[in-house]
């Protein structure tokens, strides 16, 4: 997968964040980057923390497993709602007054989740989901805010490669170290003390957007007015796009509905389980750490194309695996796949984009995969009681392999949209 992709086009350095201390390539650059992820971990720890101490919380007062699901689904149900208003305040006002406004609303949801803990009646259960619409918002404006601020950063399509691997990293740390975190707090303190904690995180993404330089984006300046999401659907390779993206993201979803299935119809206890999808977090990760470094010989659509096949020929073995440890193997290479096409996906999505609408853009993929988690699972499980877990994993393994030819077509797309400029030189 060497050389530079033939077709898709370098979209010209914006004067967003051009200039010491933002260019790329300078020392500025690498501090905005390390910001933007250490900006994305304070939001994102948060949220997992509540996500987790709200499930144990409503668990242990007696609450069934349907009130735990209705609270999970807010955490996802409620940016669906809100992402595409996100996505053209981003475009238009840049990132300080939306990280702000994110860090505004995850310190409203831990307060609320922190005043659970001292209501009484139905009230905490009121309050507790009105965290998880907070925090699950605020988490979500962050992350399109600041990925909306570091793709107008990259100079290139290599540079924008590199940094969304760096941003790729966030969430994996964050699902970690917030959910511990937390976790730690109520066992030797209770879940007040666990709530106050998480309200702390988003603290470190107000003290990193300091580092963020305070400029407004120039495709923002340059926005039409009023927008709608068909006239952007209607952009060349769009919704090509965004299908490749949702097949991926429905993948990502079946692996952590069905690995739990399969490991108790074997016979797994938790901690296997557990370990089989903790191997496929850790090579997510790695395989993000390892991607800045070979960006400059990666060729995103060649990318996309082998993770989608990749993930069904995993898919078609993951039934078939004899052991435990047959299915670690197939789940560190499932992390690889589709750890690797995240970063691709962002830098086409943003070659495709017309000039002054990536906020936009960015929401419409947000809208796609909370709305893929919130509804695939139910889809998941009416059909995996239907015809088994084997057939599911072979029913989307064939629709990734039907769709593996999409993206052949986005290179032309982006060379389109971008009016046939030239490739970047070698570096």
């Amino acid at each position: 997968m060497a050389g530079p992709e033939p077709g898709l086009p370098a979209t010209p350095a914006t004067p967003a964040y051009g200039g010491p201390p933002g260019a790329p390539g300078t020392p500025g650059f690498g501090r905005l980057i390390a910001a933007l992820v250490v900006g994305q971990l304070g939001l994102h720890s948060a949220m997992a923390g509540i996500r987790m101490a709200a499930s144990l919380q409503v668990l242990r007062e007696g609450y069934g497993a349907w009130t735990v699901g209705v609270l999970l689904a807010l955490f996802a149900a409620a940016p669906v709602l809100t992402a595409w208003k996100s996505g053209q305040l981003a475009d238009r006002l840049g990132y300080h007054p939306m990280v702000r406004g994110a860090v505004g609303m995850a310190l409203a949801g831990g307060a609320a989740a922190l005043a659970s803990t001292f209501a009484g009646g139905g009230w905490h259960i009121a309050l507790l989901f009105l965290a998880a619409m907070l925090t699950g918002t605020a988490a979500n404006v962050g992350v399109l805010t600041i990925q909306h601020t570091a793709g107008l950063a990259a100079r290139d399509p290599t540079e924008r490669m590199r940094v969304f691997s760096w941003l790729g990293v966030a969430p994996p740390f964050a699902n970690v170290i917030g959910p511990v975190a937390v976790g730690v707090m109520i066992d030797s303190f209770g879940f007040a003390a666990g709530y106050a904690l998480m309200m702390a995180m988003p603290l470190v993404t107000w003290l990193a957007a300091r580092r963020v330089p305070r400029r407004v984006a120039a495709a923002a300046v340059e926005a039409p007015v009023s927008h709608t999401a068909w006239s952007l659907l209607k952009a060349p390779g769009m919704r090509r796009l965004l299908t490749v993206n949702w097949l991926l993201s429905m993948s990502w979803d079946v692996h952590a509905f069905a690995v739990p299935l399969l490991g108790h119809e074997r016979g797994f206890n938790a901690s296997t389980v557990g370990l089989i999808l903790g191997a496929f977090t850790l090579a997510v990760t790695g395989i993000r750490l390892v991607i800045p470094l070979l960006a400059h010989r990666l060729r995103e659509v060649t990318v996309m194309r082998a993770a989608m096949v990749g993930t069904a020929l995993v898919f078609a073995a993951y039934p078939l695996a004899p052991n435990a440890w047959a299915m670690g193997g197939l789940a560190v290479l499932l992390g690889v796949s589709l750890g690797s096409v995240q970063p691709m996906i962002m830098t086409v999505l943003h070659q495709v984009t017309p000039p002054g609408r990536h906020g936009e853009a960015l929401a419409l993929r947000s809208i796609a995969m909370n709305a893929t988690s919130t509804v695939m699972p139910l889809v998941f499980g009416a059909s995996g009681a239907v015809v088994g877990t084997a057939a599911l994993f072979w029913a989307v393994g064939t629709a990734l392999v039907a769709g593996s030819r999409m993206p052949r077509r986005l290179a032309s797309a982006a060379r389109a949209a971008n009016g046939d400029a030239p490739a970047p030189p070698p570096r």
